[in-house]
């Protein structure tokens, strides 16, 4: 069974310990991104199976119909907008999903407060440029964390929120909302008191069609002029120019961000990269050793599993004697 791995960008899925599972397998790994069709149809041209890394490789209509040997897309985590699911359908190809940690992308999402509160990235710069001392972070202590989705990474988010003293202000559906309250937070009377009152505001929620663009202009207007808005789930969340205009005009005074519209960023000069109030990380929430294990781990597992389904299949089946 041949095996295409598009997009290791870090060259490390190889050296992962789980890579094992696909010993006996034609394993071919591709360390770049490539979003030509006329690349992807020679790339994945030979591959029975794609084990896809998250969202970074987009498998849609137009390819799959000149992949007439694929049987399998073995995706780690969830499924997202970047698979057409009903292309596969319609094309006999099975999708295999992975599950998800919360762990991963908690962290990254408090390492990057904790950086923009301080701001740690400007103090080190200038560190390392030779000066001492350039500038003034904010505590956490006292602030209060707006979040917006309390899921399993928003609920981890407020018990770190818990340990440094902040007050915990959530926003979202009825049934989050009273689950805050029943863990000892706060849920927002509207949204815009969440917007209005939240010196940090962090977004934990799925890109599906009625979250898409969720937040607008006028909730970012609502802002105080020293807030910080920290994005680690979806890019496109965020109505499109939406945070620059609102950034230059005063409120938030900062952003955070981990995820964007088109990834991979290679351009130094993309205006996100280039705001002087915009801390950015190349989408890092799930990036890390133990994360990387667990979810080419399943993902590997589900190759070898389809495997062994459709052999078992083929023994089955009367015309193969």
């Amino acid at each position: 069974m041949r095996v295409v791995i598009p997009e290791d960008y870090q060259r490390v899925v190889q050296s992962l310990e789980c890579f094992q599972l696909l010993d006996g397998f034609e394993v071919r790994v591709y360390h770049d991104h490539a979003s030509d069709l006329e690349v992807l149809v020679e790339r994945f041209a030979d591959a029975d199976a794609l084990v896809l890394t998250r969202e970074r490789t987009r498998i849609d209509a137009e390819l799959l119909a000149r992949l007439p040997n694929l049987k399998l897309i073995s995706q780690t985590g969830r499924v997202g907008p970047h698979l057409d699911l009903q292309a596969c359908r319609e094309r006999g190809v099975t999708v295999a999903e992975g599950t998800g940690s919360p762990i991963a992308a908690a962290e990254l999402t408090w390492a990057l407060i904790l950086n923009a509160r301080r701001q740690l990235r400007e103090a080190m710069n200038g560190l390392y440029a030779g000066r001492w001392q350039v500038n003034l972070g904010q505590r956490l202590y006292g602030q209060t964390l707006g979040i917006w989705g309390y899921g399993k990474i928003g609920q981890r988010l407020a018990r770190y929120a818990r340990a440094f003293d902040m007050r915990v202000l959530v926003w979202g559906s009825e049934a989050s909302r009273q689950t805050a309250v029943a863990d000892g937070h706060e849920a927002a009377q509207t949204r815009e008191a969440f917007f209005e009152q939240a010196d940090v505001l962090s977004l934990h929620l799925r890109l599906v069609p009625a979250t898409r663009y969720c937040v607008g202009a006028a909730d970012l207007a609502r802002m105080k002029p020293d807030a910080l808005l920290v994005n680690t789930s979806r890019a496109e969340l965020i109505a499109p120019g939406a945070l620059l205009e609102a950034l230059d005009r005063g409120r938030p005074g900062q952003a955070a961000l981990d995820v964007f519209e088109q990834e991979p960023i290679l351009q130094t000069d993309h205006p996100l990269l280039a705001h002087p109030r915009i801390l950015c990380t190349p989408h890092l929430g799930y990036v890390e050793k133990h994360s990387y294990e667990a979810y080419f781990g399943e993902a590997f597992a589900n190759v070898r599993k389809f495997l062994k389904n459709q052999s078992a299949e083929i023994d089955r089946d009367p015309a193969a004697n």
